[in-house]
């Protein structure tokens, strides 16, 4: 028998013993889908054979595939935001995202011949993507009117609260940081850092517990979410030392501070003039304890907690081929075993 089918025969048999030693829950991947497609839909110049862009579909599959590899989970869940966006958010703030209306195009590297075209191409790799995530031992999860971020949030908080169950994250959206703990860390696939709780420290001087208060004072730009001129990490520790304490610091004692605080420098004028917006901001940001309907939590725990499918190798090599994708993963049946069969080994749990 051909030496590299006998490697995989072995590296199959590892992994069924992996699967024995462990529970499917004990280290849950959630994965940003709606983040992923755009980043890699962005920056991956890939063509078929026929000459058509095919970055978002091949992009999305190598980066799901890495990071399963890389960070070696027991169960892997696409998180993609219902249609019609946050209801919550823009009952909150009626400008909320509003800067996404103005239409640019995304891809770096790709010319199309209009921003429809390109509009056009994202909305048949997404549909083709859907169809290649079914063939793999992955669950995918959206529900109308919730944004990702909020399911993420509510199954990292409130799904896998085990001090067994860990869980990872991965997106580019520096929001999901306020969630890291002991048992829940974010992947981020640009920095190719791995936030714990010490990174976070390390990397900000406070612990997680006060990021989200520091996210307040930046805004979000592509959220359309106003910021606090002229605070940075090193500022708000400066002047606002309390922010260091190891326990979370609310808006209200943050404005307490600022009025109460023996020398007044301008950033304290800055806080006390713009409290409303700080405690907006920290309202639209907070992943912390989300507001979604019972029917998104049933729906949310039937998909996370369900049976998960084996890979289904036909169907999916079927549709690459049709695709015309095999200049992009040439040797797929490798591929497919390297990256997904140590999740197989999970599905009979």
């Amino acid at each position: 028998m051909n030496s590299k089918y006998l490697n995989i025969l072995r590296e199959m048999e590892k992994d069924r013993e992996q699967g024995t030693e462990s529970s499917k829950d004990s280290h849950l991947l959630i994965i940003d889908g709606l983040n992923t497609f755009i980043r890699v839909f962005s920056a991956v110049p890939a063509l078929n054979d026929d000459g058509q862009h095919i970055g978002g579909v091949t992009g999305f599959l190598r980066s799901v595939a890495a990071n399963i590899r890389q960070l070696k989970p027991t169960r892997c869940v696409i998180v993609f935001d219902g249609k019609g966006g946050s209801k919550r958010r823009k009952a909150i703030y009626p400008n909320y995202k509003a800067n996404r209306a103005n239409k640019t195009a995304f891809n770096r590297y790709q010319e199309f011949a209009s921003l429809e075209d390109e509009s056009m191409s994202m909305k048949k790799q997404f549909g083709r993507l859907a169809q290649y995530l079914n063939c793999l031992p992955i669950t995918t999860l959206s529900v109308d009117n919730v944004e990702a971020d909020d399911i993420m949030a509510y199954i990292a908080n409130e799904l896998y609260t085990e001090k067994e169950n860990r869980v990872t994250i991965v997106s580019t959206d520096r929001d999901f940081l306020q969630l890291v703990n002991n048992r829940i860390s974010v992947w981020s696939p640009i920095k190719k850092k791995l936030y714990t709780p010490s990174l976070m420290k390390e990397e900000f001087g406070f612990s997680p517990e006060n990021y989200l208060l520091y996210r307040t004072f930046i805004g979000d730009k592509s959220d359309n979410i106003p910021g606090i001129k002229g605070v940075g990490p090193k500022s708000l520790i400066k002047h606002f030392p309390i922010i260091c304490e190891d326990r979370e610091i609310t808006v209200d004692e943050i404005v307490e501070y600022a009025d109460n605080v023996d020398k007044k420098y301008k950033v304290h004028e800055t806080v006390l003039q713009n409290k409303e917006t700080l405690q907006l901001n920290y309202d639209l940001m907070q992943l912390k304890e989300v507001d979604i309907h019972g029917g998104a939590k049933m729906l949310t725990l039937d998909k996370v907690k369900g049976k998960v499918d084996r890979t289904n190798t036909y169907e999916f090599k079927k549709m690459f081929m049709a695709d015309k994708m095999y200049t992009v993963i040439k040797d797929l049946d490798s591929w497919l075993h390297t990256s997904f069969n140590a999740l197989n080994a999970y599905t009979s749990l």
